[in-house]
């Protein structure tokens, strides 16, 4: 079987491993600063710097944030902006990312099969059960999100981008930056409340929190989300790079 090289590009950081057949690591996982601006030029330069210090692969996974589709960038909320989260857009590279087929671009860089996704699908694939409605919800730099229906990946939406009261996104209401600014007790309860409010949007079999700060959610509010609810280990974001080759298509 393949050896699967996985990327988790977030926001802050930029990991990667490989991993064999059953989604166990060949080697330790390594990790890069996600230093900005970062045009798609500089994005996959930093997967060579990890892939230099890797074992060998035979395919690719990289999950990256924002809408992807069939590989291929549609937007993304990140690497747009001039040094990172909450920072200035900048004209050039939003036209530089906007149609950029990553997935291309990937595999002719490593000579090999890739997938690129939304690195919440990633890290779905790495969660679900693949029976009933699940969801995927993503805690780090912002929110990320995913649906499966049977193990089957639906139609990306990027709830992040969906606005709240006071002119503010998913994004701008549980990010880590509001999580440094307000501290994990208060801003568990605002993830409450965000899960109170998708769960009659989605109706849901089962959710998984995952992602970073999933594991920053406090004691009383991780009692109070739910038996729907179930939280993952931040690993299903690599573990995932494996189990996306399998997903129903």
């Amino acid at each position: 079987m393949d050896a699967t090289l996985a990327v988790d590009c977030g926001g802050g950081g930029i990991k990667a491993s490989v991993l064999d057949e059953t989604g166990t690591p060949r080697c330790a996982a390594l990790r890069e600063p996600t230093v900005y601006p970062l045009p798609p030029e500089s994005l996959l330069g930093v997967v060579s710097s990890l892939v230099d210090r890797l074992p060998p692969f035979e395919r690719i996974t990289l999950g990256m944030p924002g809408m992807i589709r069939h590989g291929v960038v549609v937007s993304t909320p990140h690497y747009v902006t001039k040094a990172g989260p909450r920072t200035r857009v900048l004209p050039d590279l939003r036209a530089a990312w906007e149609g950029f087929d990553m997935r291309a671009a990937v595999a002719a860089r490593f000579g090999v099969p890739a997938l690129v996704l939304n690195d919440a699908e990633v890290h779905g694939a790495g969660s679900v059960a693949g029976t009933g409605l699940e969801v995927i919800v993503t805690l780090g730099t912002g929110l990320g999100n995913a649906v499966f229906d049977g193990g089957r990946l639906a139609p990306h939406l990027e709830l992040s981008q969906a606005p709240l009261r006071w002119g503010l996104t998913y994004d701008d209401y549980i990010g880590e930056h509001e999580r440094l600014r307000l501290g994990d007790s208060h801003w568990s309860r605002r993830v409450r409340r965000v899960v109170d409010a998708l769960r009659p949007v989605i109706a849901w079999d089962r959710l998984y929190l995952g992602g970073g700060n999933s594991r920053r959610i406090t004691a009383v509010a991780r009692a109070r989300l739910g038996e729907d609810v179930v939280i993952v280990p931040n690993s299903a974001g690599i573990v995932g790079g494996v189990r996306a080759w399998s997903l129903p298509r």
